[in-house]
Order: structure tokens, then C-alpha cells, then sequence
């Protein structure tokens, strides 16, 4: 896992989405999860955040490289969220193992810079972890599903009431107040009791496809919705995370749970969600002790949607020559590694739909 978190130090990726692809121009849906909706940001917060992503896209490398679609391609270049990473990397070695000839420069920096990339032609394949936004799909961001995962809520297994927040859960209203409300909550607060300790909530301060799916969550409309220390990407939110007692973040399955066991990662602990706010984690909520737990409950939607959601690998208009072939691969054959990656298939006539429009 250690070894994940260094890898993973890296950049971002752009995503797309075409008119020319029905079937598969999926939008964000405007629908809250189990929270409450937020009050709309207001008009201004909204243009501050677009003006400091249009700055932090101006800064992406402008130099744009020929975009290896053609037939005679040998290096297919990803960059994204860092979800999707692990699913890019597990298929870019099986690839190569069948087409030699194909190498893949594979990079993770974060969905928005990601989709940044490929909207701008830097990269051949973006890797997006949440949907695709309707003003992507627009400028002819094309998506093609990825396989399925989540996003959980993260703390230290030393937090002071680990034990009241393991047998209670946590209810959506007060997961909201933590990363959305104004006001820093002690951990006695958030379980019921009189400690005093402080709640140190870390977010994501990379454009991130997790943190999207968490503010969705949690009745938000986008990332710009949740409080926090910012930190880079899931490696850094889990890093936080198990080196603060006090700390609570949230992140992708693939930084939570160790993929060589299966187990979460030693050192932090899944905050169980109390979906029916009862006050206590019912059997059908517990659904964390293992990967294979949890996705079993994505997969059947026992665990809610979001945070759980479809990844997709997204190309800027209709892929060619390698690029193509290789989206078909994964669409494929390639289907036999997503579980061994840690990511739940997508269902089969999402699939279909998505061979069908590369036709």
C-alpha cells in the first residue's frame, strides 16, 4: 500500500464525451444522496472556483503533442483520476503483454486536471472517476465505462471514540455538518459523548472526481461544497489520515482497503454509514469489513449511489487506430481483469452500448 501512495505522487487528466456517441453521453446527475440538499452556492463563491480551475488549467504544459490515435502509434498516454489509475494500470500490463509494441505512459493528478488534459489534446485517454459534466460532453468529451467503485469515509484506528463510531455509524446529517458546516465539531459532538477532541477534516485540493462523489453525497453540488485541510490527492488524504488520531478524509476503495489482503489498510479505519439514522449500524450496513464486503453491497446497491459510481476512460471525439483498439480491448477481453483490480464490472448493456458505438 505504501509503495500505491509514492507511486501515486503525480499529475492529472482530462475526459470527454460526443454528441456522436448517444448511447454513452451520461451527465451528472442532479440528485442528492441520502443528505439533504445544500443551499445553492452563491454566485460569486461559483465564479471565484471557475476562475481559480480556468488559472490552474492555464498552467497545465500548452506545448500539445500529436495524440497517438493513428495506426502507427506505439505509446498511448492516460492521465486522471486516481481511482481509475489502478484499473489503467492493471489493463496497460496486460495490454502489452498481447501487444508488445503498445506502451502506455500512465500518470494520475486528479479527474479535473485529467479532463483539463484531454479536452486540450496533451493526453490520448483521460481517466475520469465520477460522470461526465454536460459542458464536457459539449466540447466532445466522450466516455467509455471504466468499471465500478466508491468512495468511504476514512479515520485513524487510534481516533479517541473509534469504538462508538464503529457500533453507531455516522448519519449523513452529521457526515454533512463535518465537511460542510462552518463550524469545527469535537469528536464527543459527532458520537454523543464529552470528548473534547477536535475533528481535523481533510479534503482533496486537486480537482477530484472522489471529492465530487463525497459533496454529492452529502447534498452538495460539487467538490467546491466541502471544508477541510486540503490536501493532494488519495494518497495524500489517506496519509493525513493515519498520521492524525484526530483526522477524518475520504477516500477511493483502492486507497482504503489493501488490495494484497482484501482487508482495509492497516492504520485507518471505514466510517459505516447509518443510512437509516437509527443511531446504530444494523447488519445490512455492515458492509466494510473487507473489499469483497463492500463490493458486494455496491454492486447491489446496499451501499448508496453516490458515493459509489461508474468510472469511465474518456477520449476527445471518436478514438482511432491504438487508442481505439485498445478501448475495445477493455471493453472485451480486457473485462476479465476489473474485479482483480479491485473494481466492480460495469453491467453488461452498458457495455454493449458503448461496443456498439464504436462501430
Amino acid at each position: 500500500m505504501l509503495k500505491r501512495i509514492v507511486a501515486l505522487t503525480m499529475i492529472i487528466v482530462a475526459l470527454p464525451l460526443s454528441a456522436s456517441f448517444p448511447a454513452l453521453t451520461t451527465y451528472a446527475a442532479d440528485t442528492p444522496g441520502a443528505c439533504a440538499k445544500l443551499p445553492s452556492a452563491t454566485s460569486a463563491a461559483t465564479a471565484a472556483a471557475t476562475k481559480a480551475a480556468t488559472a490552474a488549467a492555464a498552467t497545465t504544459p500548452a506545448a500539445t503533442k500529436e495524440a497517438a490515435q493513428s495506426a502507427g502509434a506505439t505509446t498511448i498516454s492516460m492521465n486522471g483520476g486516481f481511482a481509475v489509475y489502478v484499473l489503467a494500470q492493471k489493463w496497460g500490463e496486460e495490454y502489452n503483454k498481447l501487444h508488445p509494441e503498445v506502451q502506455f505512459d500512465i500518470q494520475a493528478a486528479g479527474a479535473g486536471k485529467g479532463m483539463t488534459e484531454v479536452l486540450a489534446g496533451t493526453i490520448d485517454i483521460g481517466l475520469l472517476s465520477r460522470e461526465v459534466a454536460k459542458a464536457e460532453a459539449d466540447k466532445g468529451a466522450i466516455g467509455f465505462p471504466a468499471g465500478i467503485d466508491a468512495v468511504v469515509f476514512t479515520v485513524n484506528t487510534q481516533n479517541p471514540v473509534l469504538a462508538q463510531i464503529q457500533s453507531k455509524g455516522l448519519p449523513c446529517a452529521t457526515l454533512q455538518k463535518l465537511f460542510t458546516g462552518e463550524s469545527q465539531l469535537t469528536w464527543g459532538q459527532v458520537v454523543g459523548t464529552d470528548d473534547a477532541s477536535p475533528v481535523n477534516v481533510y479534503t482533496r485540493a486537486d480537482s477530484s472526481g472522489a471529492a465530487d462523489q463525497a459533496a454529492r453525497f452529502l447534498g452538495g453540488a460539487s467538490q467546491s461544497d466541502l471544508r477541510g485541510t486540503g490536501v493532494q490527492g488519495d494518497p495524500g488524504v489517506i496519509e493525513a489520515v493515519l498520521k492524525d488520531p484526530l483526522g477524518i478524509g475520504y477516500n477511493n476503495l483502492a486507497f482504503a482497503y489493501d488490495p494484497s489482503t482484501g482487508n482495509v489498510i492497516e492504520g485507518a479505519a471505514i466510517v459505516p454509514l447509518d443510512q437509516n439514522a437509527n443511531g446504530k449500524i444494523d447488519p445490512e450496513e455492515a458492509v466494510y469489513a473487507t473489499h469483497k464486503d463492500i463490493a458486494t453491497a455496491i454492486a447491489s446497491r446496499k451501499y448508496p449511489w453516490p458515493p459509489a459510481r461508474q468510472n469511465y476512460l474518456v477520449t476527445k471525439g471518436a478514438p482511432k487506430g491504438a487508442v481505439l483498439d485498445f478501448i475495445k480491448w477493455t471493453l472485451t477481453d480486457g473485462q476479465a481483469f476489473v474485479e482483480d483490480a479491485g473494481f466492480i464490472k460495469t453491467p453488461d448493456d452498458k457495455i454493449k452500448a458503448a461496443l456498439d458505438a464504436l462501430k
